[in-house]
């Protein structure tokens, strides 16, 4: 049956190559990004999946933007689901943020706040905004990162970004228990060390394997799995 999906940053990398496959496999995408006028690669997908992808603005930083956007969604879901208008059987979280170049002694609390609004605050704020939009038993992926585990952590690196991606885990785990009752599962995934302009040169994973292994174990979840902290092949990685 046709599930209906949100992709948030789905612009490129990551995002890009989710919101692909799950159109692939058949389903309705909506997927989101700052500026939709300049997503080239993901306008052309929209074009070779017509009807099937909406592609809307969202800057999940911002009220304005999130509060935009939710009221949005049920015009465009109520043609595309049998669920009822507006029903999602799956949200992942992917936009996000990394600052590079920080140094002890240098690091500006403006980059700091950026991260934490964009990593943490805006995906935990939007999901919460969405949840009467989410249909009972869906889930919900948060994409974060292994540099945001404080027990791998064994250096100064992009304090900024980890920071934010550990409140991320720990928002993961909150939003786990406040939807359990509805059967709604919710994970944090870290992808891999991926090809994206993020990852950079030496990334050792494809987009393409990341994300095909990320929709794996997000399908294979059940209510049980929710609140954990997994990697794209499924692998429990430490908090």
């Amino acid at each position: 049956m046709q599930k209906n999906c949100l992709v948030t940053g789905a612009n490129r990398g990551i995002g890009l190559a989710l919101a692909r496959q799950l159109l692939e496999r058949g389903d309705h995408v909506v997927a989101t990004c700052r500026q939709p006028g300049k997503a080239i690669a993901l306008n052309t997908l929209a074009g070779d999946f017509p009807g099937r992808l909406h592609v809307l603005p969202l800057d999940v930083a911002t009220e304005k933007s999130r509060a935009e956007f939710v009221r949005e969604l049920p015009l465009v879901l109520g043609e595309h689901t049998d669920l009822g208008p507006g029903r999602f059987d799956l949200l992942i979280n992917n936009a996000g943020v990394l600052h590079s170049g920080e140094r002890f002694g240098h690091v500006d609390a403006a980059i700091m706040e950026d991260s934490f609004r964009i990593n943490a605050i805006g995906p935990f704020l939007l999901t919460q905004a969405l949840a009467p939009l989410l249909a009972d038993g869906a889930h919900i992926a948060n994409l974060g990162s292994v540099m945001g585990s404080l027990a791998r952590c064994s250096e100064f690196r992009s304090p900024s970004y980890c920071s934010s991606k550990a409140a991320q885990n720990m928002l993961t785990v909150q939003l786990a228990h406040a939807l359990r009752a509805r059967g709604i599962v919710v994970l944090a995934l870290h992808p891999g060390w991926v090809q994206t302009d993020m990852g950079g040169d030496a990334a050792t994973v494809a987009v393409d394997d990341s994300a095909r292994g990320l929709l794996q174990v997000i399908a294979d979840a059940t209510l049980d799995a929710s609140g954990q902290f997994l990697d794209w092949r499924g692998t429990p990685l430490p908090w």
